[in-house]
């Protein structure tokens, strides 16, 4: 018999309970018992050496960590085969291991047992042992039974287990006394009538409730699983000490480290990234951040590398005194007024001293008379204090932390310090506020801002910006650098002040839909008025300009250029003279990529239409109109007349003659290309009297097969078609809206491209989302689907009646026929539309991986199976959500291959 379990007190009883009728229902879960390999010397298994095929997560994770750190554990070549039913043999084993007895254990190699008996070596002196100890009852166990299997390796069933289990409780008597009586299970004739006895104890110590229906299944088979998490949860009711566990209070946690209190020592236990931590109250991993000081944990481990660390007792091991502070005496006494007496406390170096925002001080900056808190451990005789802190009193510091709130109403902020307390103060006009050697007022400080912080009798004296956040100043524009990198502007009160731009500065300029910097008035008396804002690095990222008066005149018409004096005078649309000056400052557009102040003088002639935007007197922006863009909404083929809707709402009717018409795709065109309702861009003559050619727009959608970076040329495949156009004159957009240049183009990247005619006006790179459906919304209102791309972020996407489902193979699909788990591409079609491309997937077993051709070999299962797939370069391999390497797939694995276009975008090992 077992003599070192407890199983007395009612505590127990539930603790018992509570884990048998776990085991007894027959929950899944993962152990290992017995390397067949392994000598019996208590190696254990660190956290770091787990079992590969225990997934990160798995719900008996935590007991699979705690017995292999203790060594009650042990692999078989690094497995665990959680799902396999345990033997008797290795049953029998852990018993011995949990109970302590393995020191016990008969190193004869000629261990005789029972002839029917029969096991492997290994477990041969565990079940010598375990007969000696009354474990197993000899009689019952060298009984002949009709098996293919040893009685080693027989698995053990549910009645067997419970029998066991009564035996190593020392309820032995309590089973023979209910031998004769009949258990209240629905199947008790099934129950073996040796074991019926037991089954009644365990029962009666209410230890199971049976399973489904108010069965027994006496028969049914224990997992290994089952059976590990079952002696893990036990260890409440087990006062067996093992080596390398221990049971104490922390007194210190740092930096890869645990101090522990323990039989009245201090033991240090190194702590790294192989660490796991657990409460005893829960199956979930907890992190480091969660151990708190003076919370009893057990550890399992050496001092030199930690596995397991349980908090078995959360309750702080505290008691508080608090009084009113009176001085500091050599020695490191502190004087505590309390209850009209005086204490003294005697601190140590590992006493935290505290303000009433939770931030450590010095023990000189308390003040008497402020009232304050011991709070000491009640671990030892000595009741240190470790906690000193301020609840009240006048505070003097400096720090360090993160802005969280400013009010500049109330003069308030609150601060984020360094330990991670949140401390809140006030302050007057004598605060003083630094970043960079430059003085800021309270309103320029963001939340996030990183700081230096210095308080005085309460209030907020200094705070000096040691990392900022993104914060707007305003000003007068006074210089943009010759070489667009810097602007200069001046402060209020005249101060000039430099500042570097990022790469693509956000413009904002009221009337100008696309500005850039040269639309910008930088003067040193009536420069802009801007609203500039600085990333923490102090770089510009955005400029908008306030208040600008500027007009803008559209289609109006010149009446004279005086080219020396630079004068245009005009006529708006309602004959109404007035003249502006140009310069080189102003922005010029007509019909040249390079346009210039000498190119644009020819056009300026009497009676040419143009737009323009002017401050006072001063054009900032020209174009000479050479076409309109917009609907077609009438077409008078025999008056030889296009009616023209603009995006601003303006109508206007062009005539025409002979226009030329041009289509994206088709080499022979003609005035019945052009429809209503045609997005066009009608080209004017030379006259602007009329149309010389008309270009239909049309969005297509291309594959990338090669950029040439020197000449701005793409070639592009559309339905198998090669085909090439230049992209110089395009503007160019990524699949967030974003501006790029031509270098950020890439091969296999999807574009949509608008035409006018023939000529690319608009590229854009179409964004991708790969990834598996989390969710299907098929409501008629507002159906959608959420989908975790591979990086793990999830996204809703919106869908209508233009929206495309479809599967590899372009077939159509509906939404009902996409469920969540499916993998998806998420895309917009050329004309603006989601497309929904539900992927291939197909289960296949691994033989090998061709890195030089970057090809995933499969083991085919008939001769006319595809034996090898293409594998992207972005593929998301992965097992659950540990994330693998190509490398790291064997021979025999089972995978289920996601493919798009017949490439491997996903592959998840079983």
């Amino acid at each position: 018999m077992v003599s070192k379990r407890s199983n007395s007190s009612s505590h127990s009883k539930k603790v018992v309970s509570a884990v048998i009728v776990g085991m007894m229902a027959l929950g899944t879960g993962t152990a290992v018992f017995a390397d067949t390999t392994a000598t019996t010397t208590s190696a254990s298994v660190t956290a770091s050496g787990l079992f590969s095929d225990v997934k990160s997560g798995y719900w008996a994770e935590k007991h699979i960590y705690k017995l292999a750190s203790q060594g009650i554990l042990l692999g078989n070549n690094g497995l665990f085969r959680p799902n396999d039913s345990v033997t008797q043999q290795e049953a029998v084993t852990m018993a011995i291991r949990f109970a302590g007895l393995e020191d016990k254990i008969s190193n004869n190699s000629a261990v005789a047992l029972p002839a029917n008996l029969q096991v492997n070596n290994y477990f041969k002196p565990y079940v010598a042992l375990a007969l000696q100890q009354n474990l197993l009852d000899k009689t019952s166990e060298s009984a002949a039974v009709n098996s293919k299997e040893t009685w080693g390796e027989r698995k053990a069933s549910r009645e067997w287990i419970t029998e066991v289990l009564i035996r190593a409780l020392g309820k032995e008597s309590d089973a023979a006394s209910m031998a004769s009586k009949a258990t209240t299970f629905a199947d008790n004739g099934k129950i073996s009538a040796s074991k019926r006895g037991f089954v009644n104890a365990a029962l009666e110590l209410g230890l199971t409730n049976g399973v489904d229906g108010n069965r027994f299944d006496p028969q049914g088979l224990v997992t290994r699983a089952q059976l590990a998490t079952f002696f893990s949860r036990a260890e409440a009711l087990n006062n067996v000490k093992y080596n390398n566990s221990a049971e104490g209070i922390v007194t210190g946690l740092g930096t890869n480290k645990l101090d522990l209190y323990v039989d009245g020592s201090i033991r240090t236990y190194a702590l790294d990234s192989s660490t796991v931590y657990y409460t005893s109250d829960s199956d979930n991993k907890i992190s480091f951040a969660d151990l708190k000081p003076y919370t009893k944990v057990m550890v399992i481990g050496s001092t030199n590398k930690t596995a397991y660390v349980e908090v078995t007792d959360s309750k702080l091991q505290l008691e508080s005194v608090e009084g009113t502070f009176q001085k500091l005496s050599p020695g490191n006494i502190i004087w505590l007024e309390t209850n009209n007496t005086f204490k003294e406390f005697t601190y140590d170096a590992g006493t935290s001293f505290l303000d009433q925002n939770g931030s450590k001080i010095d023990p000189a900056a308390l003040v008497v008379g402020s009232k304050i808190q011991i709070q000491q451990e009640t671990f030892s005789s000595a009741k240190k204090p470790v906690i000193i802190q301020v609840k009240s009193g006048i505070i003097n510091k400096s720090g360090n932390g993160t802005l969280q709130s400013v009010d500049t109403a109330t003069k308030s902020l609150v601060i984020k310090n360094s330990s991670g307390a949140m401390e809140s103060y006030t302050w007057d006009d004598s605060l003083i506020v630094k970043y960079q050697n430059q003085l800021l007022s309270p309103s320029e400080l963001k939340n996030g801002a990183v700081i230096n912080y210095t308080v005085k009798n309460n209030l907020v004296e200094s705070i000096e910006v040691t990392q900022g956040v993104e914060r707007t100043i305003r000003g007068s524009l006074y210089e943009v650098g010759a070489n667009n990198a810097t602007i200069t502007y001046k402060r209020d009160g005249g101060q000039l002040e430099v500042k570097l731009l990022t790469d693509k500065p956000e413009l904002v300029i009221s009337g100008i839909a696309s500005p850039v910097l040269g639309d910008l008035i930088a003067d040193s008396v009536n420069g802009d008025q801007v609203e500039i804002t600085l990333n923490p690095q102090d770089q510009v990222t955005k400029i908008q300009v306030m208040n600008r008066q500027m007009e803008q005149k559209k289609g109006a018409t010149i009446v004279q250029y005086e080219p020396k004096s630079k004068l245009l005078t005009l006529l708006d649309a309602n004959k109404k003279p007035y003249v502006v000056s140009i310069d080189e400052k102003t922005k010029l557009t007509y019909n040249s990529p390079n346009p210039t102040l000498a190119g644009i003088e020819p056009y300026l002639i009497n009676g040419r239409k143009v737009n323009i935007t002017y401050l006072t007197n001063r054009a900032l922006s020209l174009e000479v109109i050479y076409q309109y863009e917009g609907k077609v909404s009438s077409l008078d083929l025999a008056g030889k007349k296009l009616t023209l809707l603009t995006a601003d709402g303006q109508s206007m009717t062009l005539p025409f003659t002979n226009p030329v018409v041009q289509v994206y795709g088709k080499s022979s065109t003609s005035l019945s290309d052009v429809k209503v309702g045609s997005e066009i861009a009608a080209v004017l003559s030379a006259t602007q009297d009329a149309i010389q050619s008309i270009q239909v727009k049309s969005n297509v959608q291309f594959e990338i097969v090669d950029v040439d970076y020197n000449n701005s040329r793409i070639t592009v495949k559309k339905d198998g078609i090669i085909s090439q156009f230049y992209v110089d004159k395009s503007t160019l957009t990524g699949d967030n809206g974003q501006e790029i240049t031509v270098q950020e183009l890439r091969s296999g990247q999807l574009l949509n491209v608008t035409f006018n005619g023939i000529t690319p006006a608009a590229v854009q790179v179409v964004k991708l989302t790969t990834g598996e459906v989390t969710a299907v919304n098929t409501s008629s209102a507002s159906p959608s689907i959420t989908v975790k791309n591979y990086g793990g972020t999830t996204e809703t996407f919106k869908l209508d009646n233009a929206s495309k489902i479809i599967n590899d193979a372009g077939s159509a699909l509906n939404l009902s026929n996409v469920t969540t788990g499916n993998r998806v591409e998420v895309r917009k079609d050329a004309d603006g539309n989601s497309v929904v491309k539900v992927l291939n997937i197909t289960n296949q077993t691994f033989w090998k991986y061709d890195s030089y051709a970057k090809e995933i070999y499969v083991k085919r299962q008939n001769v006319n199976d595809t034996s090898h797939y293409s594998l992207s370069p972005a593929a998301y391999i992965h097992q659950g959500d540990t994330t693998l390497t190509v490398q790291s797939l064997k021979e025999n694995d089972n995978i289920v291959l996601y493919l798009n276009n017949g490439t491997i975008v996903e592959i998840q090992k079983q």
